[in-house]
């Protein structure tokens, strides 16, 4: 019947140019955990931690003079840095996978480098790889390994920029020197690469060149011909495998077909003391639901401090949001995007096969939910984490007309808890919307 829909049709595979150029069986397939994972920790780690500065940009905003920010190098100790401890902390939150800055703008690297250029081995108190013993210890537990990279690197002689507002030369009027620096981003990531293995290349700061120039295309053919599997996050200029947009959250769907929205607890990626602008775990649990909602990961910042410790309100947000996915994980892990905008007024996901309906219902509500064009018939309502059992009932279903009513969920007073609640509706078969305007059909 027209205007009734398999909601699987309803989310068609997205192409980037660098996409195209690859089958999309292969594609799908290795980004099949990813786009199950749905929560991933990102960390922004470094130097700038010790003065609880903005990470690179302060100087190249001139906040500080670069020869002061470097100055931190002296400061940076690791001195309580436990990866096991952290691997247990991002694990317990529910994370599939994380995120850690091999090397940011600053051109600091986290491991020892064989590039004559600035490390922590080589150049801080810390004296060791803090790469390693993470990327063990996550992998330990099961999750994914990524390594932030900054493609851009101001401290870097031969790189084109330094500060802002100033360039030390034209690629054009130089174009040997800026193959010195592509020589020594290439052999940088190859490092990488032979020493950690990363699951996902999560690259940043290429807004300054164009593909041509950082030769985004050779870099991804790199990469893949290393590991055929790694993931590309989309900051390489067309030739990454998913999008990341950054802080802001998309108000509808993103038309994409995988996408990650990368955001920190509170407004700065690396550790500032003096930013107390914490989001709450209830904030950032409906953050999570409206983004897996809508068919994307969620990548949460955290930004140790210098001597490897982690805020106690980033541990407390991840805590607290590892106890909500363990109730509600069969929603959220493994999931496919939910209901479109004006069936439910809410977040909402759907099993693989399209038999379990999950509602996300905010707070502490109780009353009737309200759900509208499901045709389908439903075998049971549960809560999530109780095992409780919901009534509900159709209103409007006119015998006559394929028009399906109005799904009306008694949710009594105590059914939800202090974040989110999930209901899961077990139906008789895969999902149909009715997507009309209630005429004769």
């Amino acid at each position: 019947m027209k205007n009734l829909l398999r909601i699987a049709f309803l989310f068609l595979p997205f192409s980037t140019s660098a996409q195209q150029k690859t089958s999309v069986d292969s594609i799908k397939t290795k980004m099949e955990w990813f786009q199950d994972a749905k929560l991933g920790i990102f960390i922004h780690w470094g130097i700038y931690a010790v003065d609880g500065i903005d990470e690179s940009w302060s100087f190249y905003n001139k906040k500080i003079t670069w020869t002061n920010y470097m100055k931190q190098l002296n400061g940076f100790t690791a001195s309580s840095y436990d990866p096991e401890y952290w691997a247990n902390i991002i694990s317990g939150s529910g994370a599939r996978y994380a995120v850690i800055t091999t090397k940011h703008h600053d051109g600091v690297a986290l491991y020892n480098t064989k590039e004559k250029h600035y490390d922590v081995v080589d150049n801080t108190p810390a004296k060791k790889d803090l790469l390693a013993p993470f990327y063990a210890s996550i992998r330990k537990k099961g999750l994914k390994a990524g390594a932030y990279f900054s493609l851009l690197d101001w401290s870097y002689p031969d790189y084109t920029g330094f500060i802002k507002d100033s360039t030390r030369y034209k690629i054009s009027d130089d174009p040997q020197r800026w193959e010195k620096f592509r020589t020594f981003l290439r052999n940088q990531l190859k490092e990488i690469n032979t020493l950690y293995k990363p699951d996902l290349w999560w690259f940043d700061g290429d807004w300054e060149h164009s593909a041509d120039e950082w030769k985004s295309k050779e870099i991804r053919e790199d990469l893949l011909s290393f590991n055929p599997k790694t993931i590309i996050n989309g900051r390489l200029q067309g030739y990454g495998d998913y999008e990341t947009p950054e802080q802001n959250i998309p108000v509808k769907r993103p038309a994409y077909k995988w996408w990650e929205l990368c955001m920190t607890i509170n407004n700065n990626w690396g550790y500032q003391p003096t930013d107390t602008n914490w989001k709450s775990p209830y904030e950032i649990i409906t953050i999570f639901a409206d983004v897996v909602s809508n068919g994307g990961n969620l990548l949460l910042d955290i930004g140790p401090r210098q001597d490897g410790t982690i805020p106690a309100h980033e541990l407390y947000v991840l805590k607290e949001l590892g106890e909500w996915n363990k109730l509600n994980e069969k929603a959220i892990f493994g999931s496919i995007p939910g209901l479109p905008p004006g069936h439910y007024f809410g977040p909402s996901t759907l099993s693989k096969d399209s038999t379990k309906l999950y509602l996300f219902v905010e707070g502490n509500f109780n009353g009737q939910l309200l759900v509208k064009g499901l045709d389908n018939k439903i075998k049971e309502i549960s809560v999530l984490g109780t095992g409780k059992k919901l009534h509900h009932k159709i209103v409007g279903k006119i015998s006559w007309s394929a028009v399906p009513g109005l799904v009306y969920i008694d949710v009594p007073t105590g059914t939800c808890g202090k974040y989110i609640t999930v209901l899961e509706l077990s139906l008789e078969s895969p999902v149909r919307l009715y997507n009309g305007h209630g005429g004769f059909n």
